[in-house]
């Protein structure tokens, strides 16, 4: 069920339309022609394509809406952008709908990132193409100077970042005192950006008896309390689903091993082969990280962070837009305002934050009614905060594994075999190639050496731990722990060793879950643990990096040790007899000094001071 609601700010009354989502009233409502709208945006749209409104655009076009600030909640890709340029038109065009000559600005649209203003300001230019409207657009990373030319020549509309359009003011070159309306895109984005004192100052510096549009995908209480604030009488316009999730994307989870991670993101690349894919990655250095593995393994990939210049940035969409490049590594902030048409595949490499930040990511595909995928890789550990998280956010979610390399074998057989039984038209000079082959090889092996080729150009699947196979026993270790091999860490009940961290600490150094770990037992001065040992090698090869960080517990030492504890005990036993009954040996059980504990984790309240 989807719900379009209009609610004047302060009061639950007005106007609340309810449809379902093949029901006669939401497609009397698509159907509405554009004869409220001013003539030249009419024109516009139909040369551009349209058929009919967004429920945003016809909500913000409603007689009701007209003069009024509106505090308006829409998904990504729902059309905001030419809403709220359809809603700027009584302030811009007069009444023989044509636009005054260019001087100092009528209207100012407020972006988050230079991809969303310029974006902005495309969408505006051929919607007002018609009317000769001058837009100005000045963003962080371009020529300054070039902008206040390009502004004390007048213009009509300004797009712009927070941080340059303050600038810009505060140097005199953006002169608002003639301003209409002001716009402010994905105004949670830029709160949570922290761009809140430059929003103010420049709300603070246009005229009190301006139109204030304020467009947030969500409405935390940062984004009321600024409304409140810098609106009055404001019309509230939801088009957002009851349900917070996309309803054209399809949102799935794969949980894995923390080790498995990035075997994960090649898999599910491989198995979806979606034609343009972005994975999210938390930091700049993870992006750089996955890139080059990624770039190493075969794929097609670009990437975009914080340390890229705006000319990369560019060249990095572009080669997306023109399929040179399939795949998009990117943190958060690089990628908000990105629009991409063949976007199909989002994967939360690294878990977001919150619900919003998800739905802000996911938002990137499912757009204009085409379907998408969002994929949240989820590791072991983490899945009870991932399905309170989702479950708050009330998104509907797939859970299951990551595709397996027979599962993406399967998948390339079936493109392969659909793109080969395609109509194709062919040339003398191919059917000529065809007849030569023919002469030399069999039909047969013509195809399985073109089959053998197309494949050949793929990157290779990995092989995920798949601790399902293990085989099942009623009267002995639990499944997976039938072989294994016991590790020892120098810290113990003198140390306040503790398994409400100490398991924690072995997933951390490890790279593995809570599932990969046996029984752990804690002596006076040492603990002992269990891992399988199909997974030891790789194992030891994160403890040690990790052990090169300076991380949390970085300095606990880790060694294999022979044997169960229980065998250990007996020879540690039989070491202290033969010592006369000495008592325990300097250094433990075993004769092994451990290393004093200092970087390890606390325990609640701080850690407890040696006892004797």
């Amino acid at each position: 069920m989807t719900t379009f609601r209009a609610v004047p700010t302060g009061s639950m009354k007005g106007r609340t339309v309810s449809v379902g989502n093949g029901g006669s009233l939401y497609r009397w409502i698509m159907k509405m022609s554009f004869e409220h709208l001013p003539a030249l945006l009419s024109q516009a749209l139909t040369t551009k394509g349209y058929e009919a409104l967004t429920p945003v655009q016809s909500e913000v076009t409603q007689e009701e809406a007209r003069g009024r600030d509106l505090l308006v909640s829409a998904q990504t890709g729902s059309g905001k952008t030419v809403a709220f340029g359809l809603a700027m038109a009584g302030e811009l065009l007069g009444d023989d709908d044509r636009l005054p000559v260019a001087g100092k600005p009528l209207a100012l649209v407020i972006a988050p990132t230079r991809e969303l203003a310029l974006q902005v300001s495309r969408e505006l230019e051929w919607l007002y193409g018609a009317a000769r409207a001058r837009i100005a657009t000045c963003v962080g990373g371009m020529d300054a100077a070039k902008e206040r030319r390009a502004l004390s020549h007048g213009a009509h509309i300004v797009v712009g970042t927070p941080g340059r359009l303050r600038d810009h003011l505060e140097r005199g070159a953006l002169d608002l005192s003639a301003m209409q309306t002001v716009v402010l895109d994905e105004a949670d984005e830029m709160l949570d950006m922290g761009f809140r004192e430059d929003l103010e100052g420049i709300l603070d510096s246009a005229p009190d008896d301006r139109r204030t549009l304020l467009f947030s995908a969500t409405m935390p209480k940062p984004i009321v309390a600024m409304a409140k604030r810098y609106q009055k009488d404001a019309l509230r316009i939801s088009t957002m689903s009851e349900e917070r999730g996309h309803g054209d994307i399809s949102y799935q989870a794969v949980t894995v091993a923390p080790s498995d991670i990035e075997n994960a993101v090649v898999n599910l690349l491989r198995y979806h082969e979606a034609e343009t894919a972005i994975l999210f990655c938390a930091t700049r250095d993870n992006v750089r990280h996955l890139h080059s593995s990624l770039t190493e393994r075969g794929f097609a990939a670009v990437a975009l962070s914080g340390e890229h210049s705006q000319n990369e940035r560019n060249h990095a969409l572009q080669a997306l837009r023109d399929k040179r490049a399939r795949v998009c590594v990117a943190t958060d902030v690089a990628a908000r305002g990105i629009d991409l048409p063949s976007l199909t595949l989002v994967v939360h490499v690294e878990l977001p934050r919150d619900a919003e930040t998800m739905q802000h990511r996911s938002g990137r595909t499912g757009r204009a009614g085409k379907k998408g995928t969002a994929v949240l890789i989820v590791p072991y550990p983490r899945r009870r905060r991932v399905e309170s998280m989702l479950r708050g956010a009330k998104i509907p979610v797939e859970w299951g594994t990551p595709p397996s390399k027979d599962a993406i074998l399967e998948q390339d057989n079936a493109r392969l075999r659909a793109n080969l039984m395609e109509k194709a038209e062919l040339d003398e000079a191919d059917w000529a190639l065809g007849a030569e082959l023919l002469a030399e090889k069999s039909a047969k092996e013509i195809a399985a050496m073109l089959v053998k080729s197309a494949r050949a150009a793929l990157p290779a699947p990995e092989e995920l731990l798949d601790r399902s196979e293990a085989p099942v026993r009623n009267d002995g270790p639990r499944p997976g722990f039938e072989d294994t091999q016991w590790f020892r860490m120098d810290i113990g009940r003198r140390q306040n060793a503790d398994p409400r961290w100490i398991l924690p600490l072995i997933c951390r150094r490890g790279h593995v879950s809570r599932q990969d770990i046996g029984a752990i037992r804690i002596t006076t001065n040492e603990t002992m643990f269990e891992i399988p040992k199909a997974i030891v090698s790789r194992f030891m090869s994160a403890v040690k990096r990790s052990g090169e960080a300076n991380d949390e517990g970085a300095d606990v030492a880790f060694e294999m040790i022979d044997g169960a504890p229980r065998e250990q005990a007996r020879e540690h036993k039989r070491q202290g007899n033969r010592s006369n009954d000495r008592g325990p040996r300097p250094g433990g059980p075993g004769g092994y000094a451990p290393r004093p504990f200092k970087g390890g984790p606390k325990r609640p309240g701080g850690p407890r001071k040696p006892r004797g």
